[in-house]
């Protein structure tokens, strides 16, 4: 495991905001890290991070131990904080030189891996740009090219979308999904979970400093899964279709809404096309019918409200 954590707890004072945390992330992932506010995200990072000591419990990246070797896991890792931090009054290209010095990186090869980050990240033509003057994407693809200049294996990116406009959140996924392809393992927390479910290829739900679920998205959909549900439009007299529906064998519950006449299937039957043929046989057309789909947020939802088992 590049990361792993083992009964990791973090206390402050007699608020726990990890509770025996056992995490797991392989080598080459980009792990989506889920929760609501206060459920103990940042306080992972930060551990991993070697920022935060824990209570007890342990923390690995790259199977050394933080608190004992963390100063050799430092240059493995880059951070990504969800605030920008100082350093506005520098222009872009400074500011990238200043961090790449703290790293022992000079000269030639200084002046190369800060163009190759400036190019990786879509900023050159910003290298003579203040900091200050930067929008809130860019400043954030900023943070990544910083922590790409060692280049690490391992980026913890804690919110790197919030408060992004769409177009900003759009550039940094495509950027994150460039860094997984290239071998960076990624753990990421954000709260935009559509973006998660396309960009991730495992996912942890934490819940009051509890991982309630780690796994892959499609494994996390079929666990909230609960019965099927099927969306039913037609051009024709609605209310009939629901009674006609409703006297059907397998069918749970029938409601009429946003237009669509919407059918709940109990867990043992799975293929609906007999809601065609019903309402065929009550001379009732059809404009659509279709499944519907769970997506991450429903299944967020359904597993830390313990719907899921």
């Amino acid at each position: 495991m590049i990361i792993q954590t083992i009964n990791l707890t973090k206390r402050y004072g007699k608020q726990v905001a990890l509770n025996n945390l056992h995490l797991n992330i392989e080598e080459g992932e980009c792990f989506g890290y889920i929760g609501p506010n206060g459920a103990g995200k940042t306080t992972t990072i930060r551990i991993l991070a070697t920022l935060l000591q824990p209570t007890w419990g342990e923390a690995r990246v790259c199977d050394l131990v933080v608190g004992y070797q963390s100063r050799l896991i430092r240059p493995l890792i880059g951070y990504v904080p969800d605030e920008f931090g100082a350093y506005e009054d520098m222009v872009v290209q400074e500011y990238l030189e200043f961090f790449a010095s703290a790293y022992n990186i000079v000269g030639k090869k200084r002046r190369q891996i800060v163009g190759d980050v400036l190019e990786l990240t879509d900023l050159t033509y910003k290298r003579d740009a203040l900091v200050d003057s930067l929008s809130r994407g860019m400043k954030q693809r900023l943070s990544i090219a910083r922590v790409l200049l060692h280049d690490p294996k391992v980026l913890l990116l804690d919110e790197p979308a919030s408060g992004l406009d769409p177009r900003a959140r759009i550039e940094i996924r495509a950027l994150l999904k460039e860094l997984h392809r290239m071998g960076k393992t990624i753990l990421i927390s954000s709260h935009i979970l559509p973006e998660l479910a396309d960009l991730c290829t495992s996912i942890g739900i934490l819940e009051r400093g509890e991982l309630v679920y780690q796994g892959s998205v499609t494994e996390a959909l079929r666990r909230a899964k609960s019965g099927t549900v099927v969306h039913v439009v037609t051009p024709d007299d609605q209310e009939k279709a629901r009674q006609a529906l409703s006297q059907l064998s397998g069918v749970q519950g029938v409601e009429i809404q946003n237009g669509a006449v919407v059918v709940s299937l109990d867990s043992e039957t799975q293929d609906f096309s007999f809601l065609a043929q019903a309402l065929l046989r009550n001379n009732l057309r059809i404009r659509e019918i279709k499944e519907e789909e769970i997506n991450l947020e429903t299944a967020f939802m359904r597993l830390t409200k313990g719907i899921v088992q």
